[in-house]
C-alpha cells in the first residue's frame, strides 16, 4: 500500500466502508436512502467504480474487494470526487453474497475483469462458476441485469456457457454484447486492444 492509500483506508473505510455481518444488509439503513443498488464484485483498484458511480449519482453502488491497497485506491476517490452514494465491503465476495444480501435485492452486478486463472489447472479457482452464477441470478430483482467482461477468450467462452445455462438468466444479445457506454474503458483495456487483444462484455438479465 502507498502511504496515501493506507491513509485513506486507515480514515475512511469506517464511514463508506460495511462491516462483514452474517445478516442480510439493510440497503437504505447502509446507504442512508432507498435508491436502486448494483454489485460490483471484485473493483481492483477502483477507477471503473468511482467513474460509474460518479455518473449515476442517482444509483446506489456496493463494492467488494478483499485487497487493502485497492480498498484505499477507491476510497482517496470517493473523498476526491465526493461520492456519496458507494459503499465497500472488504471481504470475500462468495460470502458476501451467500449471508449479506437478499434475494431479488440487487438491480444490478458487476464483475470486470476477475483473474482469469489461465492454467488449466487453476480453472476450479475462476469466480464465474455456475453455483455462484446460481447465487447472484437468485439475488437479481426481476430484470436485474448481470454484466460480466474479461480480455480472455477462453474465460469469455466458458461465462457465456455457464451463463445460459442459468434458467434464471436471459442473454440481451445472441452472445456477446457490445460495451455499454456506462462502462469506461480503462488505460489497461485501452493498452490491450492497441496490441490487438480482445475484450468481450456479457449482457444477461435476470427473467421475470
Amino acid at each position: 500500500m502507498s502511504n496515501a492509500q493506507r491513509r485513506a483506508h486507515d480514515t475512511l473505510l469506517a464511514h463508506f466502508g460495511i462491516p462483514y455481518s452474517p445478516a442480510p444488509l439493510d440497503f437504505p439503513r447502509a446507504f442512508g436512502r432507498g435508491a436502486p443498488t448494483i454489485l460490483e464484485i471484485g473493483f481492483g483498484m477502483g477507477e471503473t467504480t468511482a467513474h460509474i458511480a460518479q455518473a449515476h449519482p442517482e444509483v446506489n453502488y456496493l463494492g467488494i474487494e478483499v485487497h487493502s491497497p485497492g480498498v484505499g485506491s477507491l476510497l482517496r476517490q470517493v473523498e476526491a470526487r465526493g461520492l456519496a452514494n458507494l459503499r465497500i465491503v472488504q471481504h470475500d465476495a462468495m460470502d458476501v453474497v451467500e449471508h449479506m444480501l437478499a434475494p431479488a435485492s440487487l438491480d444490478g452486478v458487476f464483475v470486470f475483469f476477475p483473474d482469469p486463472w489461465p492454467k488449466k489447472r487453476h480453472h476450479k479457482r475462476r469466480l464465474i462458476q455456475p453455483p455462484f452464477v446460481h447465487a447472484l441470478a437468485l439475488r437479481l430483482k426481476p430484470g436485474g441485469l448481470l454484466h460480466l467482461a474479461t480480455d480472455w477468450h477462453e474465460y469469455a467462452v466458458q461465462m457465456l456457457d455457464v451463463l445460459r445455462s442459468e434458467p434464471l438468466l436471459q442473454n440481451t444479445a445472441e452472445d456477446f454484447a457490445p460495451r455499454p457506454l456506462y462502462r469506461p474503458m480503462t488505460k489497461f483495456e485501452q493498452r490491450g486492444l492497441r496490441l490487438g487483444h480482445g475484450v468481450w462484455d456479457l449482457l444477461f438479465r435476470r427473467s421475470a
